[in-house]
């Protein structure tokens, strides 16, 4: 489908989703959006659904102004794939003790390393710029200041709720590696940081909605917000990198007689704020649950943990700031997929997956997340597929 445009107090809101499939609360969110006096456009992903002040699955471009609930408290948070030389025919029957070896390789939920993990320690990783980027945290707000080892020891870690480590296969049968997380505990506590900062300040006070408030260029507060955002950005990218290479360990060990090869990485984050240019001016354009999508530009759009993730490859459409959406999207809430699952549907849902079954991951369920093909076939002029994946092993906190 093309998109639809439907009327905005500042911008039309171009929608790449039926907006009778939106819920109310969230087309709210967006029409709040839309009066925001700095916005010079907003575009709505097909996976869509209602978030923290700003609508997860928009784009907003603003200009000389940023708004911090338009990132969201996982600053930063992205994807991460790895095409590998390895087939369908090289995994075991029995994928237990893979997905125990993942587990054991990278701590997941709330957990950490006993030691900072350093990326010499990570086969074939190569450190440039990691000296540089640790001693910038003493620029960051005083506030996280005391979070710092514990951000040292966090970093290379998965966390919990939709963040993931899997392996899958494609429909040509080789085997890839997958994982989606982000800033962890720092960037969630610089971003509430921020949040409370930007909420105080005079310009917001008037605003329909107090989780809308924003930062305006060339003030203070507008300047510590970028630095610890670009910083943030930068952890995620590093937290990735770190799990991935972990991740090959795993591979290259369970694997050592196929002499496993890895091909370039791919990745991209989700919720974050780029500088970019649009119809001749400079704007922050705000990615709230939506990946970069320029022409050739490759990306990651994952499902669920049943279902299936896609690579897909940007065709570069400013009518969507050269964005598309970051997964399938929530179609309800955390609670109301505990009440309306059991774990028996989990196992039902999941079939064929190695993977956790137990109540604490109902609310991950498939049936909780719109169908990934009918998101994807919704962004067709924003993407094209290069690849489709499906799961055999999936790792959650």
């Amino acid at each position: 489908m093309s998109y639809v445009e439907m009327p905005g107090a500042q911008v039309p809101i171009r929608m790449w989703a039926d907006p009778a499939s939106v819920e109310d609360v969230a087309l709210r969110q967006l029409r709040n959006v839309a009066t925001l006096p700095w916005i010079k456009g907003l575009a709505v992903m097909p996976d869509v659904h209602f978030g923290k002040g700003a609508t997860v699955g928009s784009v907003i471009a603003m200009r000389d102004a940023v708004c911090p609930a338009a990132v969201g408290v996982d600053i930063g948070c992205g994807m991460s794939a790895v095409k590998t030389s390895l087939t369908v025919n090289d995994l075991p029957g029995d994928l237990s003790r893979l997905r125990s070896k993942v587990e054991q390789a990278i701590p997941v939920g709330r957990g950490m390393h006993d030691a900072p993990v350093e990326p010499g320690d990570v086969y074939g990783l190569a450190a440039a710029g990691w000296d540089d980027f640790w001693g910038r945290f003493d620029g960051v707000a005083e506030a996280v200041k005391f979070r710092q080892e514990r951000a040292t020891k966090q970093m290379g870690t998965l966390g919990s709720g939709n963040h993931f480590v899997e392996i899958c296969t494609d429909t040509t049968g080789s085997v890839w590696l997958m994982l989606h997380s982000g800033s962890r505990n720092i960037g969630k506590e610089l971003a509430e940081h921020h949040m409370g900062v930007a909420q105080k300040l005079p310009h917001n006070q008037g605003l329909v909605d107090r989780d809308l408030a924003v930062f305006v260029a060339d003030t203070p507060q507008m300047a510590a917000y970028r630095n610890d955002l670009f910083w943030a950005q930068e952890y995620a990218k590093y937290n990735r990198t770190l799990m991935m290479g972990l991740l090959k360990n795993v591979i290259r060990k369970e694997f050592g007689k196929a002499k496993p090869a890895f091909e370039p990485e791919v990745s991209c984050h989700h919720n974050y704020v780029n500088i970019e240019r649009y119809e001749g001016m400079d704007l922050l354009v705000t990615r709230k649950g939506a990946i970069s999508a320029r022409a050739g530009e490759f990306g990651i759009i994952p499902g669920s943990m049943g279902t299936g993730s896609y690579i897909v490859k940007g065709l570069g459409n400013e009518k969507s700031f050269n964005s598309a959406s970051h997964g399938a999207g929530r179609r309800m809430s955390r609670n109301e997929a505990k009440r309306r699952f059991s774990t028996r549907d989990l196992e039902e849902q999941t079939r064929g997956v190695e993977c956790r079954k137990d109540s604490g991951v109902v609310d991950e369920i498939p049936g909780a997340y719109k169908p990934i093909e009918q998101v994807i076939e919704q962004q067709r002029d924003l993407v094209e597929v290069v690849a489709k994946l499906k799961q055999v092993v999936c790792v959650k906190g």
